[in-house]
C-alpha cells in the first residue's frame, strides 16, 4: 500500500467517526444479556441487513441443542462473507454479540448508548460492542477505498462468549466455519487496550467440591456431622498449602494484568445448609452437605492433569487425615491455555499496523480470562488468531461501562490497514 492510499484510507475511516459511534450506539441498545440470552435474532438481522447492502453474502446460523437454546431464546449467529477481486487468503473479523447483566450501580441507562467526554456508555460498549462497530466500520472503509482487494473478507456476530462460547463460536467451529481452506486470519475485537496485540490466555478449570455430612437437631450437633465444617477444613488447606504454591509459579506469557502472571483460583460461590432462598427462622439442622465452586486459571506450563491433581490430592490428605471427611468433586468446565505465534503473520502485521497508526510499537500480551480464541485453536485447530481491539480490559462488566471514541477510530484504522496485510499475504 502506498503512503497516499494509507493516508486516504485513515483519513477515510477518521471522516467516519459520527457513523462509528453512531453504530455502537445502535448495538449497545439490543439489550443482548446472557443469561438468558435476550434480543439476539434482532441484532445479529441488524449487522446482516447492514453488510448485505455492502455486498456481503448473510447467513444465520440458529445453534440448535447448544446450552440455552430454545425457542425463546435461541443462540442466532451471523455470519457475513464478501468475496474480492480474486482468490487469496479469508481474513475473518468474529466479535460477540452478548452481554453480561447490568447490575448496580450505573449512573446512566445501561442500554441508551449515552454519548459525553468522547466516550460511549452501555453495558457491552467495551465488552465488545464497540469492537465490533470498528471491524464494521474499518471492513467498509476497505471496501469503499478502491483498493485492490484478493481473497475474503468476513465479519460475524456469535452469541454466548460470556457463558462459554458453546452456543456461538464452539458450534460454529465444530461445522467448519473457522477452519481452513475457508478461513486463514481471525482478529477478535475484545478490549484489550488499542495498542496491544492480545497472542492468547491462560486456562481455566471450573469444578464444584462437595462435602457431605449428616443431619441432625442443631441443639445436639454432636449426633451429626457438619458439612460446612469440614468445607472449612477445605478452605484452610487452600489457604495454608494451595495459594502459597500457586503464588510461587510464574509463567513466561506475556499476561496482563501483572498479578495474572502467576496461578490464581477465586472461589466463585459457598453454599450450605439451609437455601438462601427461605425468608422465615431457620430450622435447627446441621448441615448434611456444603457446596463450592472454584474458578482456577492456570499458565501455560502447567496441565490441566496436575491442577486438578493438585487440588484432588488436598482433599484425599482431608479425607485421610479427618474423621468423616467426606467429599465428591464434579468438573463443570475446563480449557487449556492458547498461545498464538508472535511472529505469524495475523500478530506481527496486526503489531506493524499498530506501530504505523499510533506511532508507537505494539505490545504482546495475553489474557487473564479466556475468550473465543480457544474453540477456534482447540476445535477449529486454526492457530493464526488474534485478539486485538478498542476499550480498557478493566471496563468490561462494570458499571457505567465506556469505550472511548478515539479509540474505536484508532482500532478501525489499524482493522482495516492489517486486513489489507493479510489479504495481500504480507507477514
Amino acid at each position: 500500500m502506498s503512503t497516499r492510499d494509507l493516508t486516504e484510507l485513515m483519513d477515510s475511516i477518521a471522516g467516519r467517526t459520527d457513523e462509528l459511534v453512531a453504530l455502537t450506539q445502535d448495538l449497545i441498545r439490543f439489550p443482548t444479556v446472557n443469561p438468558p440470552g435476550e434480543a439476539y435474532r434482532p441484532c445479529a438481522e441488524y449487522i446482516g441487513d447492514r453488510l448485505r447492502k455492502r455486498g456481503f453474502q448473510v447467513e444465520y446460523v440458529r445453534a440448535v441443542g447448544a446450552p440455552g437454546d430454545s425457542d425463546q431464546y435461541p443462540r442466532v449467529n451471523v455470519i457475513a462473507r464478501r468475496e474480492g477481486s480474486r482468490p487469496g487468503p479469508c481474513v475473518h473479523f468474529n466479535s460477540h454479540i452478548d452481554v453480561v447483566e447490568t447490575g448496580s450501580g450505573w449512573t446512566v441507562d445501561p442500554f441508551g448508548g449515552e454519548v459525553k467526554d468522547g466516550k460511549v456508555y452501555g453495558r457491552g460498549a467495551c465488552d465488545m460492542k464497540g469492537g465490533l462497530a470498528s471491524s464494521i466500520i474499518a471492513v467498509e472503509a476497505l471496501i469503499d477505498s478502491g483498493l485492490d482487494l484478493p481473497g475474503a473478507l468476513e465479519i460475524s456476530g456469535t452469541v454466548d462468549e460470556e457463558s462459554g462460547g458453546y452456543g456461538g463460536v464452539a458450534y460454529l467451529a465444530e461445522r467448519g466455519w473457522f477452519s481452513k481452506p475457508r478461513v486463514d486470519h481471525v482478529i477478535i475485537p475484545e478490549p484489550l487496550n488499542v495498542d496491544r496485540v492480545c497472542i492468547g490466555h491462560r486456562g481455566v478449570w471450573w469444578a464444584e467440591i462437595e462435602t457431605k455430612g449428616r443431619i441432625a437437631h442443631g441443639s445436639m450437633p454432636f449426633l451429626g456431622d457438619s458439612a460446612i465444617r469440614h468445607m472449612g477444613a477445605v478452605m484452610q488447606s487452600f489457604e495454608d498449602k494451595l495459594y502459597p504454591a500457586m503464588a510461587l509459579r510464574r509463567s513466561d506469557m506475556p499476561v496482563v494484568p501483572e498479578g495474572a502472571r502467576q496461578s490464581t483460583m477465586n472461589i466463585n460461590s459457598i453454599h450450605g445448609g439451609q437455601g438462601e432462598e427461605f425468608e422465615g427462622l431457620p430450622a435447627p439442622c446441621v448441615a448434611d452437605s456444603s457446596r463450592m465452586i472454584i474458578d482456577r486459571r492456570f499458565l501455560i506450563e502447567e496441565s490441566l492433569e496436575d491442577v486438578r491433581g493438585e487440588v484432588v490430592a488436598l482433599l484425599d490428605e482431608l479425607a485421610a487425615t479427618r474423621p468423616e471427611f467426606k467429599y465428591h468433586i464434579k468438573d463443570l468446565f475446563q480449557v487449556a491455555p492458547s498461545m498464538a505465534d508472535r511472529d505469524g503473520p495475523v500478530a506481527s502485521v496486526t503489531a506493524r499496523a499498530v506501530e504505523t497508526v499510533l506511532g508507537r510499537k505494539a505490545q504482546f500480551v495475553c489474557s487473564p480470562g479466556t475468550y473465543d480464541q480457544k474453540h477456534i485453536d482447540r476445535i477449529g485447530k486454526l492457530k493464526d488468531c488474534i485478539a486485538y481491539g478498542p476499550g480498557v480490559l478493566d471496563m468490561a462488566h462494570q458499571p457505567d461501562e465506556w469505550v472511548g471514541i478515539d479509540d474505536m477510530v484508532s482500532a478501525a484504522q489499524v482493522m482495516a490497514r492489517a486486513a489489507y496485510g493479510l489479504l495481500h499475504g504480507e507477514r
